[in-house]
C-alpha cells in the first residue's frame, strides 16, 4: 500500500501567514503539522509515500527531504496549479501504480494515527474507505449523506442546504477503481476536479464505498481559530521535559517543556506549553496553551494562547492573546492606545502596537 499526501494548497484561509510559507509547515507544538501526517502513515506500515507540491514545492522538499527522517521513501509530485483533489489522482496515476493507497491532506489532524483505518481497509473488499465526522457547521465541507443501512448514498461539496452533519475528514482509502473514476468526472464551477465527485461517481456506479465515523480528534488546520485550537488539543497531552536554562527568578507552572537552548529570565510558564530551542524569555509570562517556535525573543509581555514562529521578536507588550505571529516579525510598543490585542502576523512584519 502507498500513500498520497496533498501539500500544495495555498492556504489562503491562513493569510498573511502563507504568503511566504507553505501552510502544512506551520507549526502546532512546535512541529509542522505535515509532520504530525507523515508520522501517522509511517506508523500505519506505509513507507512508500507520494507528496503533490505546488508553488512552495522548494520549502516543503528542504522540510521533509527524502523523508528518512520519517522511516518513509519520498517521491514529490509537481501539480502546476491547484486544481483538485481529484486531479492530484490523476497526476500521481505513474506513482501509484496498481497499489491501493490513503490519501492525505497535509494540513489535516487526526490525534491517534490512522493504523486501524488502513488495517481495516487492508481486510475489505470495498473500493475506497471514506472518514467522516460530526460538525457544526457542515457547510463548509463535503458532506455524506447516508441510507438506512449505514451506505453512502451522496455526496455534496460545501452545500447552502446539509443532508447531514457528517463531513467528509481530509484521509480517504482508495483501490484502483479510483482511477477511473477521476479520469470520468469534469471540472467543477470552480474550475477543480472535485474528490467529492469522483467518489460519488463510484457510488453511482456500483462501487462498494464504505463510510468510518470517526470518534477520536480530527481538525482541518486551515483557519486561525482551528490552528490555535489544534494546538491547545496537542499542548495538553506533552510530556514535561526542561532542556533550557531556568534562572533563580523564574517560574514553571504545569505541563511545559522548555527545549534546549532556551533561557527563562524572571519570567513565568504556565503549562501546558512549549518553548523552542534558543528561545529567550525576559520578565514574561507565558501562559496556558502556548508554543513558541525556536530563536525568538519575548520581554516584557504576556502572551496566552497563542502560536509563535521561528525568530519574531515581542517586546514590551502588555498582553497577546488568540494570535499567530509569522517568522521574522517584530512586536514592539508604540504611545498610543489601546490595550489589548489579537493578532495574526505574516513572516518578517514589523508592528507597533500601543501599551499603556
Amino acid at each position: 500500500m502507498k500513500a498520497l499526501v496533498l501539500a500544495g494548497g495555498s492556504g489562503t484561509r491562513l493569510r498573511p501567514i502563507t504568503h511566504t510559507s507553505a501552510k502544512q509547515l506551520v507549526p502546532v507544538a512546535n512541529k509542522p503539522v505535515l509532520f504530525y501526517g507523515l508520522e501517522a502513515i509511517r506508523g500505519a506500515g506505509i513507507t512508500d509515500v507520494g507528496i503533490i507540491v505546488g508553488e512552495t514545492a522548494a520549502e516543503i522538499e528542504n522540510a521533509v527531504g527524502d523523508g528518512s527522517q520519517f522511516g518513509i521513501t519520498v517521491t514529490y509530485i509537481r501539480q502546476e496549479a491547484p486544481l483538485g483533489l481529484a486531479h492530484a489522482v490523476l497526476i500521481a496515476r505513474d506513482f501509484l501504480a496498481d497499489e491501493p493507497f490513503v490519501m492525505y491532506l497535509g494540513d489535516n489532524m487526526i490525534i491517534g494515527g490512522i493504523s486501524g483505518l488502513v488495517e481495516e481497509f487492508r481486510h475489505t473488499t470495498s473500493d475506497a474507505l471514506i472518514l467522516l465526522t460530526k460538525v457544526d457547521n457542515p457547510s463548509a465541507f463535503g458532506v455524506a449523506e447516508l441510507g438506512a443501512d449505514g451506505r453512502i448514498i451522496r455526496l455534496v461539496e460545501k452545500p447552502a442546504d446539509p443532508p447531514s452533519d457528517l463531513a467528509l475528514v481530509g484521509v480517504y482509502m482508495f483501490g484502483l477503481a479510483i482511477h477511473e473514476a477521476v479520469r470520468s468526472i469534469k471540472p467543477s464551477g470552480r474550475g477543480e476536479l472535485e474528490i467529492t465527485e469522483a467518489i460519488q461517481w463510484l457510488v453511482d456506479g456500483g462501487y462498494d464505498v464504505a463510510p468510518h465515523l470517526v470518534e477520536g480528534y480530527w481538525k482541518d488546520t486551515g483557519r486561525l481559530d482551528d490552528m490555535l485550537e489544534t494546538n491547545r488539543h496537542i499542548l495538553e497531552s506533552v510530556e514535561p521535559a526542561i532542556h533550557g536554562t531556568v534562572d533563580e527568578h523564574s517560574t514553571i507552572v504545569g505541563r511545559v517543556v522548555i527545549e534546549e537552548g532556551a533561557s527563562l529570565v524572571r519570567s513565568t510558564v504556565r503549562g501546558p506549553a512549549i518553548i523552542g530551542r534558543g528561545t529567550r524569555l525576559v520578565d514574561t509570562y507565558v501562559g496556558p496553551f502556548t508554543s513558541i517556535y525556536h530563536s525568538c525573543v519575548v520581554e516584557r509581555t504576556e502572551i496566552e494562547y497563542s502560536i509563535v514562529l521561528e525568530r519574531a521578536t515581542i517586546r514590551g507588550i502588555g498582553r497577546i492573546e488568540d494570535s499567530l505571529i509569522g517568522r521574522d516579525a517584530e512586536v514592539v510598543p508604540s504611545s498610543a492606545l489601546p490595550k489589548a490585542h489579537r493578532l495574526m502576523i505574516g513572516d518578517h512584519s514589523r508592528v507597533s502596537v500601543a501599551t499603556s
